[in-house]
């Protein structure tokens, strides 16, 4: 009977979290589908209202082609709904293991909520089990309801890129998967009615799962390769940038580049993993190797700074930086798990005064989240001569026709994390 709805359009639909994965899919179902954006944040339910995604992954125009999208905080208001779509984010905690609370909060409400027949499917990265383990029980203390009898389940792993334009929604193949073959076919059929890219049908939800926790391990891996290559060939006395350069000329090299790995996925998704073979008795050390190396990178590149202030004789007790770059990658306004903070708090631990400039970053929220008061959203070559080191921690476009050949760098550093400045123009580079 749901098939029928979902192929006659008339399904009802409910999406749980309105970030980067929950609003582009509320607007492509909310463009043919009676679609309901539930979030908890009265500020971000405001702003969708008025047209506006601060995160700007989606246009005034796309809001605005979604007729059949409404945005509620009230919980009552998916009373009606047939399938519920949970997208909130799973984080880490100060101990690097996973955070359920948002999907356990989630599960909660979509309970509470939830009819006879009706379907929950989970977007979240999460380890393979914790749909079945963590949620399913949930749902069934509050709905009272019977798992794959009264209700059911499905895992679509999100893959949204935030900032990247190209690789959109409807244009990512997805992965999707059934509590029961049955419900698998629906679930199927519910994404292949928005996607251009189409879909890859799993087993099980386990396996779905652990195809999402793995996609981002193995970039973790590859990217921890290239950092720890950086650092050898540091000390060696090579550029790794024309290193990589020449390997690249081979047709099967992985294109890989050093640099900060954070941001909620890459830099969170491996410990998901590992969380999951340690309770099983199993010590992943390849996956937390390259945890070690990626999440030790910032103070690496403070380190190496401050090498090069030593080498100019430049004052190191309250020297003035620069950082060029906030947010966990460029063009994009995420700070979330950002370790370009870590440069600053390994220069903060030498007694260095660091300034951040980032024209996409929003001051009040690095605020909240860093208790950073120096982000700048404007600044012009003169300021630059003010500051003793300047470090280009993350790739904006804004600083891609940087020029900073004027500037006298006798007693002045300059970093390039990304490899964006002509090599005679800096004095350090991973």
């Amino acid at each position: 009977m749901l098939l029928e709805k979902i192929q006659k359009k008339e399904a009802k639909i409910a999406i749980i979290g309105l970030g980067y994965v929950g609003l582009p899919l509320a607007v492509e179902f909310g463009k043919t589908f009676d679609t309901k954006g539930f979030d908890v944040k009265p500020d971000r339910l405001d702003s969708l209202r008025r047209g506006v995604d601060n995160t700007l992954e989606t246009s005034s125009e796309e809001l605005n082609a979604a007729k059949c999208l409404k945005f509620t905080g009230n919980p009552e208001d998916l009373r009606d709904r047939d399938i519920f779509i949970v997208t909130v984010p799973t984080p880490i905690d100060r101990y690097k293991q996973p955070d359920l609370t948002p999907l356990h909060k989630a599960s909660e409400t979509v309970g509470k909520m939830m009819k006879q027949g009706a379907i929950v499917i989970y977007e979240s990265t999460v380890y393979p089990g914790c749909t079945e383990e963590e949620c399913v029980p949930i749902l069934e203390k509050f709905s009272g309801l019977k798992f794959n009898k009264d209700f059911f389940c499905g895992y679509s792993p999100e893959r949204i890129n935030p900032g990247d334009k190209e690789h959109s929604l409807t244009k990512i193949l997805k992965i999707t998967s059934g509590s029961t073959p049955k419900t698998a076919e629906v679930v199927d059929t519910l994404y292949n009615s928005i996607l251009k890219a189409g879909t890859h049908k799993a087993s099980s939800i386990k396996v779905a799962e652990a195809a999402k926790v793995i996609e981002n391990s193995q970039r973790d891996l590859n990217i921890a390769f290239i950092n720890e290559l950086a650092k050898i060939f540091h000390l060696i006395g090579i550029d790794t940038t024309e290193v990589l350069e020449a390997a690249g000329t081979k047709w099967n090299f992985l294109k890989f580049k050093p640099g900060l790995v954070g941001g909620h996925c890459i830099g969170v998704d491996p410990y998901y993993l590992t969380h999951k073979a340690q309770s099983l008795g199993y010590l992943p050390e390849v996956i937390l190797a390259g945890r070690r190396i990626n999440d030790g990178m910032g103070k690496y590149v403070a380190g190496e700074v401050i090498k090069l202030l030593i080498k100019k004789k430049v004052h190191i007790l309250e020297a003035k930086i620069l950082q060029l770059g906030i947010t966990f990658k460029e063009n994009c306004p995420d700070i979330r798990n950002s370790r370009a903070i870590d440069i600053i708090d390994g220069l903060k631990d030498f007694g260095c005064q660091v300034d951040v400039y980032d024209p996409w970053a929003d001051a009040a929220e690095v605020r909240r989240e860093y208790n950073i008061d120096s982000v700048k959203n404007r600044l012009d070559m003169a300021d630059f001569n003010h500051y003793d080191a300047i470090i280009i921690a993350v790739a904006h476009s804004q600083y891609t026709n940087l020029d900073l050949s004027s500037i006298d760098r006798s007693q002045k550093v300059v970093f390039d994390i990304k490899g964006i400045l002509p090599r005679n123009q800096v004095d350090g580079r991973l």
